[in-house]
């Protein structure tokens, strides 16, 4: 039994949830319950949506200056929450700049337009849309913007050819983009940080593009949740490109937070993280999360990421199938080890059972004989008391018969010897039988009382009032009560009986039937007699 259980709970660690560290399952939980409040984060982004909406309404048309601050909020909202919204958003400012006769305000809604055709995989459209910008026209702030969409196309589509011809040049025109933006951001800015620690990662400069980026991620830096996401997850796609896999998945976990808290669709570090625990052997997460970032992806409208997703989901979905057959299996495992323990549980309480019968069997026979040992012994020391009463008492008779015998013998010598024969007949009619034997029935009715003192009250309890039977005064016991005294005593024979009372066996015989047939309950009547119990015996 013992060594069942070890292998029943050998068995049941024997396939533990893999894991990285315990630091990344504690952010995995944190994860988890934040997918759980996803529709509540995208409620709050609709409010928000909704009350920018209302203010629109409300606005004079012709203020156009309002009209497009509001579009750009309502843009804002949604470039990285719903790609069609923010589409019919980006026109709507192009066509108010163009009310307001205003170029640089045109571009700029041109270059807002560029970044969601990039963020939706449309590169060719980014490019059109991108050429269209005259950056001449553009202030400053604008510029830097413009620089980054023009970098992060070049660099996107670099990794996405990822041809040996093509995209060294994309390459080299990412570089010269991110360059001039680093240029144009103010120093110590968010941005002049950002996009250094970009360059040095483009770089292959890890270190200090880590080093960069990772003050921006400090608690109390000023930067969006949505930047904030994007920041942790470039360093956690570092990381992981430089064997320090726990610190990146880690990051990337951070970064999906970060996400599901912004209500941000187009999203990298989900599907990343997915691809990792996949590598790492954690299927269930890796398919529940891609199947979220497949459903974000489709929200937005991400042509390039539902490709990438694309590529890896029937892997995992394969691998999934396998483990959920491997669980499968595995709880058929633990249900036939723990059927097999039931099943042995369930024997091991028959056999319990069945011992417990037997011993409680054998408690009640003990008990039996226990009892029957007390009645016994019980009867034992009764016997033993009679006895010992009616040898010394007879032994006292005898002893007075023996001294009255001897008394007569010499009287009778005498008599003898001096011819006095009718002297002899005299002695002889002196001696009274009837006398002698009324003294020894006294001798007997007195010590059987003094054994049985409450023998004439049971006795009489078996006859009604009228019917009841009770020496008169000058007695002890009467006829009656003298036979069933003697019955008590185990004298049952009535041979035996008449001869002691003097009767004929037939005269016993009616006495007892006439007592009988008075009695309550004449069938047990002689065995309440037998049952009347002598006082003094020690039980």
């Amino acid at each position: 039994m013992r060594f069942f259980l070890r292998f029943f709970f050998a068995m049941l660690f024997a396939y533990p949830a893999m894991s990285i560290g315990a630091g990344t399952d504690s952010l995995l939980i944190t994860l988890k319950k934040e997918i759980g409040r996803k529709n509540t984060y995208d409620e709050e982004k609709q409010d928000r949506i909704n009350h920018l909406k209302k203010l629109q309404h409300i606005t004079n048309k012709l203020d156009y200056s309002k009209q497009y601050d509001l579009c750009l909020k309502l843009y804002d909202e949604y470039k990285s929450y719903q790609y069609d919204s923010a589409y019919v958003y980006v026109n709507k400012l192009k066509d108010i700049s163009i009310a307001m006769n205003d170029m640089s305000r045109a571009y700029y809604s041109q270059i807002k337009l560029g970044f969601i055709l990039l963020s939706s995989g449309m590169f060719k459209e980014t490019f059109d849309s991108m050429r269209k910008v005259d950056p001449k026209v553009l202030n400053d702030s604008m510029k830097v913007e413009y620089y980054f969409i023009m970098y992060r196309c070049n660099s996107d589509l670099a990794k996405y050819n990822n041809d040996k011809y093509f995209t060294p040049e994309y390459i080299r025109k990412g570089y010269a983009y991110i360059d001039s933006a680093i240029k144009l951001s103010k120093p110590g800015s968010v941005d002049r940080i950002y996009y250094t620690g970009l360059k040095h990662v483009a770089e292959n400069d890890n270190k200090n593009g880590s080093w960069e980026l990772n003050k921006l991620i400090a608690p109390s830096a000023p930067i969006s949740m949505h930047l904030r996401a994007m920041i942790t997850c470039s360093l956690g796609q570092i990381y992981i490109s430089t064997n320090r896999r726990e610190e990146g998945v880690s990051l990337l976990i951070q970064s999906a937070i970060a996400d599901i808290k912004s209500s941000t669709k187009e999203t990298v570090a989900l599907f990343t993280l997915a691809e990792q625990l996949y590598k790492n052997g954690n299927i269930k997460d890796a398919y529940a999360f891609i199947q979220l970032a497949k459903a974000d992806a489709d929200f937005y409208g991400a042509r390039q990421r539902k490709i990438q997703i694309g590529a890896i989901l029937p892997l995992v979905a394969a691998e999934e199938l396998n483990h959920s057959e491997k669980e499968k299996q595995t709880i058929l495992k633990y249900l036939l080890a723990i059927t097999a323990l039931a099943s042995l549980v369930i024997l091991f309480l028959i056999m319990i059972y069945k011992q417990l019968g037997k011993l409680k069997h054998k408690e009640r026979i003990i008990e039996d004989q226990n009892i029957q040992l007390k009645e016994i012994n019980h009867k034992l020391g009764e016997d033993a008391h009679i006895k010992e009463e009616y040898i010394g008492q007879f032994f006292k008779i005898i002893s007075g018969y023996i001294l009255k015998l001897e008394k007569l013998k010499m009287s009778v010598d005498t008599k003898l010897s001096i011819k006095k024969y009718d002297d002899i007949r005299l002695i002889v009619n002196n001696i009274n039988i009837k006398k002698e034997r009324e003294a020894l029935y006294y001798s007997f009715d007195h010590i059987f009382l003094k054994i049985f003192p409450n023998f004439i009250s049971v006795f009489n309890s078996q006859f009604d009032e009228k019917d009841q039977i009770w020496p008169h005064e000058h007695e002890v016991l009467n006829t009656d009560l003298r036979i069933f005294a003697l019955i008590r005593m185990g004298i049952d024979d009535n041979e035996t009986i008449a001869k002691i009372l003097e009767y004929s066996v037939n005269t016993i015989y009616v006495y007892k039937m006439r007592v009988k047939a008075k009695a309550i309950n004449p069938e047990q009547f002689e065995q309440c007699i037998m049952d009347i119990k002598a006082v003094d015996i020690i039980e």
